[in-house]
């Protein structure tokens, strides 16, 4: 059981760690240091993995923590299920159709902010970033509860 407590915890800490670098660390030195385009096209290679890392995470660490039982796995499944749907929503339909749009925006430094596909994307880059917060915020509290 101590195996299942360890492949736990280090999923939990990969999927946080991996989040809060790539939102806290490694897209705002992307936009710093490249143009609007440049970093936005980079951070978009990076989308698809980054997602579907968020939910290979989460499956371990579901699976772990329904294995190891006891006192808080039920407040900690549910934390692990909400995180795992946002972190789902975001592969698998949000990231897949923003990539989509953001095909049909020649740039976003001379593409006008009113542009109906800019302001598609920016709804869909406004959910995507509360959904990856709130899966940050759900990590923090599990690695809490540890």
């Amino acid at each position: 059981m101590q195996v299942v407590a360890a492949i736990y915890r280090l999923a939990i800490s990969l999927w946080l760690g991996g989040a809060a670098l790539f939102t806290f660390v490694l897209t705002p030195i992307l936009f710093r240091s490249e143009s609007r385009d440049v970093a936005a096209r980079i951070v978009g290679l990076f989308f698809p993995g980054y997602f579907r890392w968020g939910v290979a995470c989460g499956l371990v660490a579901i699976v772990c923590r329904v294995v190891m039982g006891g006192k808080g796995t039920v407040p900690a499944a549910v934390i692990i299920a909400v995180m795992l749907t946002l972190s789902s929503i975001q592969a698998f339909y949000i990231e897949p159709k923003a990539a989509e749009i953001k095909k049909q925006i020649p740039s976003f430094e001379t593409t006008p902010k009113e542009d109906p596909m800019r302001r598609q994307f920016s709804k869909l880059h406004g959910v995507s970033a509360v959904c990856n917060l709130s899966v940050i915020a759900g990590g923090v509290a599990l690695v809490i509860l540890l």
